[in-house]
């Protein structure tokens, strides 16, 4: 029953649904990934400063791709590899291109309607901009229910018996101790609260990312002269101009597809709970930072691992051999065993940081029900480390099957919100382009331009804009 749900959920519904969200949000916004793609990097070089109190605009980020960098990144490419063929990396490629819109509305949204807490941080994310958005409580709450189960549960069981069984596998550590010594420093963590967690993952995720990338960028330049046939290899694979895995084009594009909507989450409603927790000036430049946060998923550190895969004699069509396996017998043939046990520390830290992630997720769902209920937060506190030491010694097949169920349905429930909010999501971007074309280094966003909004305003108080600022009149709020 599962599998036929996971069949029929990510092998048809959200294939449809993901690529078909993303090309309208691409084509109705000019291509709003594109357009503002250079000024990505001015963000980001503005983001590591912070309001007092808050988390910066970095941290936000680095705390996304915390979750969004993870096993799909090491592993995942090589199932994709495995059952699609080389060509399902150029179908990732696409769908990482197209899902930096769908993260630019989905983040900008999250930070539109998020709300002020009492000390001082912020709240947001899908649940929040169903319901003060849309005005509907009961699929808020059920969004926050599928949140919960499928990160806040499953996926952390999930992560870290990933690391578990990688080391055991690279050092002949027991299972046992990995689950114990992953506990106890998550719960050092978790118990910190979000600003703990968001400092942790400033510093940890770029290091993590960075080793990971300059160990495949080693890789590329000793095999510099076999790069052009690699990348024409793959371009043929994709297009069924050479032998496909399985015989059939469409196995390439589903699992190019498959692997790239998991690995990135753009749309299915993660990602924004991260993106509203940040302080910035305009919702738009948290969007503008997330789509930055997929590029970096998918485009850069995706491409490594397939690089160090398909530069090596690992991958044969047809091998049975895949998974994290695959990876790290590729980047022990480039460097040895020494380049083996690099790839399972970059996993040990790219789950470490998806299990934190994983747990503020469910930590969000928490807080959408009760804010105030400390025995019920310690309580999920206490069972997000349970299952750490449980997941480390489990096969766990079955529960990464529910989860993935889980996950859809949740992709499901957000997609329909994003769509019937895109009218408000696109004023929102247009106030941030009329300031752009106005000079506005910076735009600003003001709260008493969008009156018809039910937004928080100890979160988006009145900015008191003069009118040079703001050629247009008032927008008309739908």
């Amino acid at each position: 029953m599962l599998a036929f749900l996971n069949d029929l959920l990510w092998g048809k519904v959200l294939i449809v649904g993901l690529i078909g969200v993303g090309l309208l949000f691409t084509v109705a916004s000019k291509f709003v990934q594109f357009r503002y793609f250079g000024k990505m990097f001015a963000i980001l070089g503005e983001s590591t400063r912070r309001q007092e109190g808050h988390l910066s605009s970095f941290q936000a980020l680095a705390l996304s791709v915390a979750g969004r960098v993870g096993a799909g990144n090491i592993a995942g490419v090589a199932v994709a590899i495995t059952l699609g063929g080389p060509g399902a990396i150029f179908w990732m490629w696409l769908i990482g291109l197209i899902g930096m819109s769908t993260s630019f509305f989905e983040c900008t949204l999250a930070q539109l309607f998020k709300v002020a807490e009492p000390d001082g941080t912020y709240r947001g994310g899908p649940a929040y901009y169903i319901e003060k958005g849309l005005g509907k409580r009961w699929l808020s709450a059920l969004f926050s229910v599928l949140l919960l189960v499928t990160f806040g549960f499953g996926f952390n069981a999930l992560q870290s018996y990933t690391v578990a069984t990688s080391i055991n596998d690279t050092f002949g550590i027991s299972t046992r101790i990995t689950g114990v010594v992953l506990m106890v420093v998550l719960g050092l963590v978790i118990f910190g609260g979000i600003k703990r967690i968001a400092e942790v993952a400033e510093y940890v995720v770029p290091v993590m990312a960075a080793g990971y990338f300059l160990m495949a960028l080693f890789v590329l330049m000793t095999n510099f002269s076999e790069i052009p046939g690699v990348f024409a290899y793959i371009i043929r694979n994709a297009f069924g101009l050479q032998e496909i895995v399985g015989g059939t084009l469409g196995a390439t594009i589903i699992w190019g597809v498959k692997r790239g909507l998991f690995s990135n989450e753009a749309g299915l409603g993660s990602a924004p709970n991260v993106a509203a927790v940040a302080y910035v000036e305009h919702p738009a430049n948290q969007g503008i930072i997330q789509a930055f946060s997929v590029f970096i998923d998918t485009i850069i550190l995706c491409s490594c691992t397939a690089a160090i895969i398909l530069l090596s004699s690992v991958y044969e069509p047809g091998t049975d051999v895949g998974g994290v396996t695959m990876t790290q017998a590729a980047m022990g043939e480039h460097l040895g065993w020494w380049g083996q046990a690099f790839v399972t520390i970059a996993l040990v830290l790219f789950s470490f940081t998806s299990i934190i992630y994983n747990y503020y997720l469910g930590e969000n769902s928490l807080n959408f029900f009760s804010q105030e209920n400390k025995l019920l937060f310690n309580g999920f506190r206490v069972l997000t480390l349970a299952l750490i030491i449980w997941g480390a010694v489990q096969d766990l097949s079955t529960v990464f099957g529910f989860a993935d169920v889980t996950m859809g349905l949740l992709a499901i429930v957000n997609l329909v919100a994003l769509v019937m909010l895109f009218k408000i999501s696109l004023q929102v971007m247009r106030d941030f382009d009329r300031q752009i074309a106005a000079g506005v280094t910076q735009p600003i966003f003001d709260s008493d331009r969008f009156p018809g909004l039910n937004l928080d305003r100890k979160a988006w108080p009145p900015a008191n804009l003069t009118p040079e600022l703001d050629p247009s009149a008032t927008p008309e709020m739908g």
